[in-house]
């Protein structure tokens, strides 16, 4: 039985993730421990066999290491997007520092990272930054068997991405718009998550970086159209001015709750977040990345559907 660790996931992307471990696998051929701050943040996991939860914290090393012992692959998907420097430093970059040291220490060789598409020393955001340091931080381990992912934005069942554009538009009968003509190109998050366990089922990855992106891309203006489409409450899009755009930001900013958009969301979107195309993609990995159009429009007029597949299907399995 092999074992891999999954830090990050009872998240959006790592449910996912989790779910594709096993169901690509015989019962009884793996163990996945997800360690997590609270358990009930995890409770949706427990239906999957061979899954285990376990109430840690991943910045403690001593915890990280005991975490580790007798892990065969370590699958990192911690991240935030919203933040102080010292809150992108502490997690894009002090955990890959703190994996890197546990990884010696447990003699674990193979890591999978999910990190960010742009992700540069040179990038405009906080973000992008720490992210490209967390790349950098995992690299320094001789013998490291490392693979890294680089998502654009990721929408899917539970998102926070297009499913809050609709729920704006539900609301609001104009939506004032910061960054209108900024470029993404969405991926799927089962897409993603397949790529995870390619990555994880095949140790020769190691060393490549993948750009994890859908089939084309789509300006923000464009997909937040989409999203009020698909919902039947397609609004009027105000598009900013960038001073009014970086006020907007501020404002959102100083309310209570994780803001819809901060100034360093802002400044990541001052970079198209779109394929270079000299890294190789999902097709490299042999998956035909899935349309946004062909996925969002389902899940969007049924918020609730997803989970409820979800826990169906996942109850299936452990029976």
């Amino acid at each position: 039985m092999s074992k891999i660790v999954v830090l990050g996931g009872s998240g959006f992307i790592g449910t996912h993730v989790c779910e594709k471990i096993v169901e690509d696998r015989q019962p009884g051929s793996v163990s996945i421990l997800v360690p997590t701050r609270r358990l009930g943040h995890a409770r949706h996991l427990l239906p999957l066999p061979g899954l285990d939860t376990e109430q840690a914290d991943v910045f403690d090393a001593p915890q990280l290491e005991r975490l580790l012992a007798g892990a065969d692959v370590v699958v990192n998907l911690v991240g935030i997007l919203q933040g102080r420097p010292a809150d992108f430093q502490r997690v894009h970059v002090g955990l890959p520092e703190r994996l890197v040291r546990a990884c010696r220490q447990t003699g674990v060789r193979r890591v999978v990272h999910i990190s960010a598409l742009g992700a540069a020393a040179d990038a405009p955001s906080h973000y992008l930054r720490s992210k490209a340091a967390g790349e950098t931080a995992l690299r320094t381990e001789p013998g490291l068997q490392l693979t890294v992912l680089r998502p654009s934005v990721v929408f899917g069942e539970g998102d926070r991405f297009l499913t809050v554009f609709a729920g704006l538009q539900r609301r609001f009968p104009v939506l004032p718009l910061a960054a209108a003509g900024a470029r993404f190109q969405p991926v799927w998050v089962e897409d993603l998550a397949r790529a995870v366990v390619c990555c994880i089922d095949e140790p020769w990855r190691a060393g490549q970086v993948y750009e994890c992106v859908g089939p084309r891309s789509y300006t923000l203006a464009e997909l937040v159209r989409l999203a009020g489409q698909w919902t039947g409450h397609e609004r009027r899009i105000l598009p900013l001015p960038a001073a009014l755009g970086r006020l907007q930001a501020l404002l959102l900013e100083a309310l209570p709750g994780e803001p819809l958009m901060s100034r360093d969301n802002l400044a990541s979107m001052q970079v198209d977040n779109i394929a270079s195309g000299r890294l190789p993609a999902l097709e490299a990995l042999g998956i035909v990345p899935a349309a946004l159009e062909a996925v969002a429009p389902r899940y969007l007029a049924d918020p609730g559907l997803g989970r409820r597949v979800y826990v169906l299907r996942a109850t299936a399995r452990r029976g």
